[in-house]
């Protein structure tokens, strides 16, 4: 069956120069630095023992793999047959819903207060899994829709590239937390911070590079596909590790790394299997679930927030001690004990000559 650019509006056209333009370059070198400091400072709050229990016990790691690779392609099949998608546009959602991981998530599992350790480990599973998964999960889910070999079209280069700009920066943010842990607070504020300035300029650049051409891709099933789509991956992400009894900070991670989806590779596969005459303005759904996956984040990370200043802390429990007056308290007893906060001496007083009162004078 051969795909015809049958969402796009006739007079569509990518930016000239799209993708090869100065402002393209320094984006593409923005978001690399962003990674490697995200990944370093995230390392700097890791600890190896704890990353070695999680594979040992590996149940945490097995409900995540479950959720990522189960939850979001199907719920990209089924909103596409819910809103009635036309073949093009269901090809799109299915590539992101099979794009697991993304390196948002360790960032918002950390705001969330999750699992960091567990994090990093799905990260690491998910972009290495992604080598055989994809391939896989894309042949099932677009049976009817393409009869082209999508399989072929998978990065296996970029993928391994994610993965070692994953493992390298947060290895040696590791090391630094066990040689010189003193340093790890500054380097976690000072990579917050950088964090935060490069996400502005990348936003920036975004906008430039992007112009006018996202609001083609608005349209009302894109856009509602767009916002159920990570708000499904993060309630049911909590929900199943909630369902197999994990603890909090790990429900809170799964959630956060079943919801968000790795936008680069989406776009590397767009970009890779269709022309942009043929994909048209479905070049930048990657770009608007983006948009939407942040977004949703950042109200659970909110509402979570909201909520640990509104609950009782379970640590701390009020103990009241209240005095209750005997039959034995005398006024005397009570005026010189207690009146000046001193307790009564229950040992025997020496009597006058010397000796104790249970003592007799020979």
């Amino acid at each position: 069956m051969e795909v015809h650019n049958i969402s796009a509006p006739l007079n569509f056209s990518l930016p000239p120069g799209f993708g090869h333009r100065p402002t393209d370059k320094a984006l593409s070198v923005i978001l690399v630095f962003m990674l490697l400091f995200v990944m370093f400072s995230l390392g700097c709050t890791m600890e190896f023992s704890k990353i070695k229990a999680h594979f040992r016990k590996p149940k945490g790691v097995v409900i995540a793999m479950l959720s990522q690779y189960g939850i979001m392609p199907l719920a990209a099949f089924v909103l596409g047959k819910v809103f009635h998608l036309k073949p093009i546009e269901a090809l799109a959602i299915l590539i992101c819903g099979c794009s697991p991981g993304g390196n948002l998530s360790n960032l918002f599992t950390l705001a969330m207060k999750g699992d960091m350790n567990l994090s990093i480990v799905m990260t690491t599973c998910s972009t290495f899994a992604a080598l055989g998964m994809m391939p896989l999960l894309l042949y099932i889910y677009t049976k009817g829709i393409y009869d082209g070999d999508l399989k072929d079209k998978v990065p296996y280069g970029g993928i391994m590239i994610s993965l070692v700009m994953v493992l390298i920066p947060c290895s040696l943010g590791i090391f630094l937390k066990t040689k010189r842990p003193q340093y790890v607070p500054y380097i976690i504020k000072g990579g917050m911070t950088i964090t935060f300035l490069l996400s502005v300029a990348v936003t920036v650049l975004s906008i430039i590079n992007v112009g006018n051409s996202i609001k083609f891709a608005m349209t009302p099933p894109l856009l509602a596909t767009s916002s159920l789509m990570p708000f499904s991956g993060f309630l049911l992400g909590y929900a199943l590790s909630a369902l197999f009894q994990l603890n909090p900070r790990c429900r809170r991670t799964i959630s956060m790394e079943t919801g968000f989806q790795n936008v680069q590779l989406c776009s590397t596969i767009l970009n890779v299997t269709f022309p942009p005459e043929v994909i048209g303005p479905l070049f930048f759904f990657p770009l608007l679930y983006m948009v939407f996956q942040i977004a949703e984040a950042i109200l659970f990370i909110v509402i979570f927030r909201c909520y640990e200043k509104i609950k009782p802390p379970k640590e701390k429990t009020k103990v009241i001690y209240k005095a209750a007056a005997t039959e034995d308290a005398t006024p005397g007893t009570l005026e010189k004990g207690t009146h000046n906060g001193n307790i009564p001496s229950t040992q025997p007083s020496p009597s006058p000559n010397g000796l104790d009162s249970g003592q007799v004078a020979i």
